[in-house]
């Protein structure tokens, strides 16, 4: 009397499973790296050596036209005191990342750090690494 069962098991590994996981890790990083980048536009900055490591509040940035941003929102030269004033309202200790594009006049940083030492602000200047 034979008594073997019609189900075989097999022995073999499917790759299937495991190619899927592998493609969904890529698609979920693919999706939240451009999270990861800081608030800032996207500026040609001066090269140097060094790495910050304060934790930044806010960012002024200044474009070659001379056009100023805080935090990605565009604002005059004049009404910059006042945009900073209403971002740095309940901070303790305030740090300011200031990204300069190559080729802004100095005059244009000097006076964002001027602003920033009248008001107390920690200033950090970014720059593009070597």
């Amino acid at each position: 009397m034979n008594l073997r069962g019609r189900n075989k098991v097999s022995a073999e590994f499917s790759m299937s499973s495991m190619t899927d996981i592998v493609f969904l890790l890529l698609v979920f990083f693919l999706l939240t790296s451009p999270a990861i980048t800081p608030d800032a536009l996207d500026l040609l900055l001066p090269k140097a050596k060094g790495k910050s490591t304060h934790q930044q509040n806010a960012s002024v940035s200044i474009t070659k036209e001379g056009a100023f941003y805080v935090n990605k929102e565009r604002t005059t030269k004049n009404a910059l005191a006042s945009a900073l004033n209403k971002v740095f309202a309940d901070e303790a200790d305030p740090t300011l990342i200031l990204r300069a594009e190559q080729g802004v006049p100095i005059e244009q940083a000097v006076f964002v750090m001027d602003l920033a030492n009248q008001k107390g602000y920690r200033v950090v200047l970014a720059v593009k690494p070597n």
